[in-house]
């Protein structure tokens, strides 16, 4: 039980150092391509947050661990949403670029 308890805290860390990295990106870079990455860090982190979190003791004594299927399945949602919103930033942000483009292109107009 003692290896496991310490395998959760490895995760644990690995989680908050997700969290950090990208909101260290996001207040960093000036891009929003950067930006959209660095979100996707942050979602990275929390999902595997709420998947540790959701290990639980079976209460019988033995070193079986249960994991609480709420939390999965608001980890599996999140990440067809989070899918979902980066799909449609980074299709925002092409159109944007067009449009750029294309005014730069015809400066008599």
């Amino acid at each position: 039980m003692a290896e496991l308890s310490s395998s959760l805290n490895v995760f644990l860390a690995t989680a908050a150092a997700l969290v950090a990295i990208g909101v260290y990106g996001f207040i960093v870079g000036p891009e929003p391509l950067r930006r959209i990455v660095a979100l996707n860090i942050i979602s990275a982190g929390i999902f595997k947050l709420m998947v540790v979190l959701a290990y639980r003791g079976s209460g019988n004594g033995d070193a079986e661990w249960l994991a609480d299927p709420v939390l999965h399945a608001l980890v599996l949602t999140g990440l067809v949403v989070a899918v979902s919103a980066t799909a449609f930033a980074l299709a925002l942000l092409a159109r944007l670029g067009q449009s750029m483009t294309a005014g730069q292109e015809d400066p008599g107009q």
